[in-house]
């Protein structure tokens, strides 16, 4: 039986001389691996579809087993994402994430739009260090963990100073400090990120600008959720970390030149 599926290629593998397996995020079906047979060859029909990244229409013949990828169309090339690697490193990370987060064969929906929205911006040229944090808190519930982010994790209150308790699982207000000697203390602006990162539609945000300390704050917290609460470190992760690095080490070189300094 031949189905129509509107999705987004996670990843790819070579499978022999000439096929790839495909895993596919789609609207209709969720997480499904399908084989493209031909597809590592260049003039294949299935070649450009089956890149990573890519947003189409696939025509998947499914009985038992792993399906076939019989056709597909093109939706969105991802055209930035594929030629700034900065980009392609951020949308790495992100289908990384759902794919380590989302079994295969159950719909979700709700994790295919914010994948397709997330790609989107990034590709559009929006910053891809926050998109990657609107994915990272919006999919924590995916991991099991539900953070309290309304109120205050312990005795509920919604007014009042606020910090960050990994062991209590969410917000503490400054009466409830007490709880965990460990918080993180926010000021306004974070609270009002964070919640905004968990709870707020990608497309419904306008181009933020957003100061780097700020980002590697809040990317400093669901981090730590990540890896030390769900065990989960991503290789992606990774590499974004070395070019973070790389990117330091430009800047202070250029910030040595400026001031003639030898390197």
């Amino acid at each position: 039986m031949l189905h129509k599926l509107e999705g987004i290629v996670l990843k790819t593998r070579d499978y022999g001389e000439s096929n790839k397996i495909v895993t596919l995020m789609t609207k209709e079906a969720g997480k499904i691996a399908v084989m493209a047979r031909g597809a590592k060859k260049p003039r294949s029909r299935l070649a450009a579809i089956s890149q990573t990244f890519m947003h189409g229409i696939f025509i998947v013949q499914r009985t038992t087993g792993m399906g076939t990828l019989q056709q597909g169309e093109l939706m969105q090339s991802m055209r930035h994402i594929q030629t700034d690697i900065v980009r392609a490193a951020y949308a790495s990370y992100i289908v990384e994430l759902v794919d380590r987060l989302i079994e295969e064969g159950s719909s979700q929906t709700f994790v295919y739009e914010v994948l397709k929205q997330a790609l989107y911006a990034i590709d559009e040229e929006y910053d891809p260090e926050a998109i990657a944090l609107f994915v990272d808190w919006k999919l924590l519930p995916y991991a099991g963990v539900r953070p309290v982010l309304h109120q205050c994790a312990s005795c509920g209150a919604v007014e009042g100073e606020f910090a960050f308790s990994f062991s209590q699982g969410g917000f503490l207000c400054h009466r409830c400090f007490h709880a965990d000697p460990y918080i993180i203390r926010l000021n306004p602006t974070q609270i009002k990120l964070i919640r905004m990162f968990a709870n707020v539609p990608i497309e419904k945000i306008g181009k933020l600008e957003l100061k780097r300390e700020t980002k590697r704050f809040i990317k400093m917290i669901v981090t730590t959720i990540y890896e030390e609460q769900t065990g989960m470190r991503l290789k992606s992760r990774s590499f974004i970390e070395q070019l973070e690095k790389s990117e330091a080490l430009l800047a202070m070189q250029k910030e040595d030149e400026n001031k003639g300094v030898e390197p």
